[in-house]
């Protein structure tokens, strides 16, 4: 895959279609979230995240032909992440419930296991990242397929889609050091929704960073977000830095999450 839009255009409309056909009648929408939804996609980088909704739980034997396909179009995108994609029932997109479970999930995580054991599922448990992937669809997102977001997803409330981006950056002054640009982004996103309540990715929160943090850390965040757009290489850094402002990051979330409560 060359990478240009079309490509991925392209690759999605090769998705729904695999999707519809494996699924059917029992499937009632595509969705599209992520950096894709929100107009900062790398095709280098980024992975492409989507949820479907089906009607009825499905049998063990549309869960593997899903798994067989899924890791065919995968292979297609060599360069990003790949594909993160959930299914969850049409009944938590009417009524959201917290955490909320899920039939089935792919990601890079579980692409070796996918390949290497025929039987594997990653399903039928609870996800507390749903309750933010499906605010950035309601907000953010985008039908591919099916029924349209208004008429299908009601809003998750407030509280729990702080719990799920308060869960994805709690240990972000360990992480950062592994994923410099994840945690310092996605740590500016977080402080964004908590002071002035909107649904951002993590280019966004980082821009909103520039403007609005310390000017001490402009040149981590001008950093992170040249390495995110594909215009810098944060291999050789210095670590302090990066814990430093997670460690300032933190507690100001932490403030304003006791101010917003």
């Amino acid at each position: 895959m060359k990478g240009d839009m079309a490509d991925i255009d392209a690759f999605l409309e090769k998705a729904v279609s695999i999707f519809r056909s494996i699924l059917s009648d029992n499937l009632t929408g595509i969705y599209l979230h992520g950096s894709l939804a929100m107009g900062c996609f790398n095709p280098q980088k980024s992975d492409i995240d989507l949820i479907l909704v089906v009607k009825n739980k499905l049998s063990k034997e549309e869960l593997q032909l899903m798994t067989r396909h899924i890791l065919l179009l995968d292979h297609d995108l060599t360069g990003s992440n790949g594909i993160e994609l959930s299914i969850i029932l049409e009944s938590y997109a009417k009524e959201f419930a917290y955490p909320t479970p899920f039939e089935y999930h792919y990601s890079e995580s579980h692409r070796e296991r996918y390949q290497s054991e025929p039987g594997y599922l990653c399903g039928g448990f609870e996800d507390p990242d749903l309750a933010a992937h499906l605010t950035v669809i309601y907000y953010r997102g985008r039908t591919l397929w099916g029924v349209p977001i208004p008429e299908l997803f009601k809003p998750v409330e407030s509280i729990h889609y702080i719990q799920s981006i308060l869960g994805d950056i709690s240990e972000a002054s360990k992480g950062i050091i592994d994923l410099p640009v994840y945690y310092s982004l996605n740590l500016c996103r977080v402080l964004l929704y908590l002071r002035e309540g909107e649904v951002s990715s993590k280019q966004e929160g980082g821009e909103w960073g520039l403007r609005v943090l310390p000017s001490k850390y402009h040149a981590i965040l001008r950093a992170c977000l040249d390495d995110y757009m594909g215009q810098g290489n944060l291999s050789e850094r210095d670590e302090r830095p990066f814990i430093e402002f997670a460690e300032y990051m933190q507690a100001e979330i932490k403030k304003a999450v006791k101010g917003s409560g």
